[in-house]
């Protein structure tokens, strides 16, 4: 009887045991997003902004005198950095703004949408564009602001992974919350 029991054990065991099953669907690794605070970039460049606490700010080493004031904000625990490129303007602020503009829409092939919204401090006399990348686009987020006569910055957000936009989207979400207040604090000296 036993035998009858250990074979029928065995038979239910090895027919259980074929490649219909069903696997547990893909998860993403949870990132706890740390507390939103804010500090003033501190080094000789002729623009200034507020970056996260939870990032830093590097100038970028270049012999290039044109490169000098370029620089990244590095979210070292969220692989990602927004890359800064400074220009000066000598009549040319309309071949700046294409480049900017080209510069988005190369990512319209795996791009989903791309939304712009526009910005205006007459005061501290910056105007600029944002540009939000819906999809699976290398950059999601880029921008531009400038005075409209000598200073010109180009910033675009790139993660160092290749794009899903699933997984970066809660990342994309709070980083975006970042560059949105870096352009409404953005000023120059």
């Amino acid at each position: 009887m036993t035998k009858i029991v250990s074979l029928f054990a065995l038979a239910v065991l090895l027919v259980s045991c074929g490649n219909d099953y069903v696997p547990k669907p893909r998860g993403y690794f949870r990132v706890d997003m740390p507390e939103k605070n804010y500090q003033s970039i501190d080094c000789r460049v002729p623009y200034s902004f507020e970056y996260p606490v939870y990032s830093t700010f590097e100038l970028r080493n270049s012999t290039n005198a044109e490169e000098r004031y370029w620089g990244d904000v590095n979210f070292k625990s969220l692989n990602a950095k927004i890359h800064l490129s400074y220009k000066t303007i000598d009549h040319n602020l309309d071949g700046y703004i294409t480049d900017a503009h080209n510069f988005v829409y190369k990512h319209t092939i795996k791009a989903d949408a791309i939304s712009e919204t526009p910005y205006e401090d007459p005061d501290k006399h910056v105007y600029g564009l944002l540009y939000e990348i819906s999809g699976d686009a290398a950059s999601n987020v880029q921008f531009y602001v400038t005075d409209s006569v000598r200073h010109f910055v180009r910033g675009a957000l790139y993660f160092n992974v290749v794009p899903n936009k699933d997984s970066l989207a809660p990342m994309l979400d709070f980083i975006n919350a970042d560059v949105k207040h870096l352009i409404e604090t953005f000023s120059w000296k």
